[in-house]
């Protein structure tokens, strides 16, 4: 990395495009501290892959700062909302749409949202809590580009975030560095075991599995690992 990029603003850094290759679950193997948000909350389609930055929104059970927020997002970046009630949706599908004509790369909301009918069949990464038919008012201020919290798990602004199916990692620039690497040797290995196994080869082959056993019955350190690079 050069000077300059270090000396950017976080939302000025370009994500290394190899990332989008990448599960969330490879990240995490790479870094097993890596922050991950709430299991909770889930897709509304299924097969997606979300890559890009946080623009974060803490709405206070409004729809006035989920807007500011939406108002803020350009192309590559990820509206992360804060919802602050679960009685209440704080997005639909008017919301959602302008999101994908501004090029958003995903939506996560912890709290809940409507119109999911329309929701599933957008281009458009959107995670929640669940679904009520119930939408909030519009008559109160939020705050916008400031640290949140979903769940236990904080997030700020210009933060990356790599989600699938699985889940949702998130990562500073720094941890995306340490870990890119790994992770991507990871999937690669990964990818060659599990096209061993369709070809025939079992997968107790290719792991230390009766070595580890017989390290733990006996009490010696051990840990269970591939046999193949």
């Amino acid at each position: 990395m050069s000077t300059r990029e270090r000396d950017m603003p976080v939302s000025a850094r370009e994500i290394p495009p190899q990332v989008w290759q990448l599960d969330a679950a490879s990240l995490s193997d790479a870094n097993k501290a890596l922050r991950i948000l709430p299991r909770e909350l889930r897709p509304y389609s299924r097969g997606i892959r979300m890559v890009g930055r946080a623009v974060t929104v803490a709405a206070s059970g409004d729809l006035v700062p989920v807007l500011a927020g939406l108002g803020q997002c350009g192309a590559g970046d990820i509206l992360v909302v804060d919802a602050g009630t679960t009685e209440h949706a704080v997005l639909g599908e008017l919301f959602a749409t302008e999101a994908v004509r501004r090029g958003v790369a995903g939506i996560v909301v912890y709290g809940l949202c409507r119109d999911t009918a329309t929701l599933s069949q957008l281009p458009l990464p959107i995670y929640a809590l669940g679904t009520i038919p119930r939408a909030v008012g519009a008559t109160r201020l939020g705050a916008t580009q400031q640290p949140i919290r979903l769940g236990d798990v904080e997030v700020r602004p210009g933060e990356i975030l790599v989600g699938d199916d699985d889940g949702i990692v998130v990562l500073t620039d720094t941890e995306l560095d340490a870990a890119l690497e790994t992770a991507e040797t990871i999937q690669r290995r990964e990818g060659r075991i599990r096209s061993a196994i369709h070809d025939g080869t079992s997968l107790f082959e290719q792991l230390n599995f009766a070595e580890h056993v017989e390290n733990l019955q006996a009490g010696r350190p051990s840990s269970l690992a591939f046999t193949v690079e």
